[in-house]
């Protein structure tokens, strides 16, 4: 079985968006930069992931840069995982290591499918107003993230600005204050279905909060999102209906709720006589 699932939001969870004082116990430290914890995982959650990491393939998705990636002490040290979707679908590590193969190709498929970065860039910039930005990356030389003053962005020019963009081959996603602009190349689904088709093991479970999550949930045989963040948003909405789950609670314990999702499906599974034997 494979479970490939988002990071931030999804599994682990920053200061703002835990959703419960620091000191809350059953919170284990996921990412610490000089000696500050800025990331945590709940200890239940972290239990099962680790169960779960021995028996089947555990591939983290994430729009993070492969710098930002690497940081994540525990994928470095308590949870090492044989591969990894960085920058969005944009790199793929193999046992650490940057598989130069799919770089290039996701290179050239940005080539074809969009248009330049800094016409998209300059959209943006028509848009969003200097003072409203805090910080911009241009991230692994693949997409845009803007760290913004969220209050600030009149929201029907950035729907009409997705729109512009979308027809030039780039997507949109406000998460928090991250305004991210993204080739339409640069996506988890066709990243994760690549090493699906290498490691050859069934079925795929999928997790993860965000639209940048979208295609990644819509590849998987079985997908669950927490009650937070874009995807629930457009449920609540009424904007889409979407047959996967959701949990129960927000913020960083709906991890439990996810990896108690992932753990009833690789049982079926393996009662089946799907996947690798427990």
């Amino acid at each position: 079985m494979i479970y490939a699932s988002d990071l931030d939001r999804t599994l682990i969870y920053s200061l703002s968006a835990i959703g419960v004082p620091e000191d809350t116990p059953g919170l284990v430290p996921a990412e610490v930069v000089d000696g500050k914890v800025v990331s945590y995982i709940s200890q239940q959650a972290l239990a099962t992931l680790k169960e779960l990491a021995a028996k089947i393939v555990f591939m983290p998705v994430t729009t993070r840069t492969i710098a930002q990636y690497r940081r994540i002490n525990l994928f470095q040290e308590t949870v090492i995982p044989d591969y990894a979707i960085t920058s969005n679908g944009g790199n793929i590590l193999v046992n650490g290591v940057v598989d130069q193969d799919w770089r290039t190709a996701v290179g050239k498929a940005v080539e074809r499918g969009s248009a330049a970065a800094e016409e998209a860039e300059s959209i943006v910039r028509a848009v969003v107003r200097e003072e409203w930005i805090i910080s911009r990356r241009y991230c692994d030389e693949l997409f845009y993230t803007f760290v913004v003053h969220r209050d600030s962005l009149p929201l029907e020019e950035i729907a009409r600005m997705a729109q512009r963009l979308g027809e030039l081959g780039w997507r949109v996603s406000l998460q928090g204050r991250k305004l991210y602009i993204v080739p339409e190349a640069v996506n988890k689904s066709d990243a994760i279905l690549h090493v699906r088709r290498t490691v050859h093991s069934e079925p795929m479970v999928a997790s993860g909060d965000s639209l940048l999550d979208k295609s990644l949930l819509a590849a998987a045989d079985y997908a669950i999102a927490p009650c937070h963040g874009e995807i629930f948003a457009e449920q609540q909405a009424g904007l889409v209906h979407l047959e996967y789950p959701f949990t129960e609670r927000p913020g960083v314990f709906a991890a439990d709720e996810i990896m108690q999702y992932v753990h009833r499906i690789y049982t079926h599974s393996t009662a089946l006589g799907v996947g690798p034997p427990p």
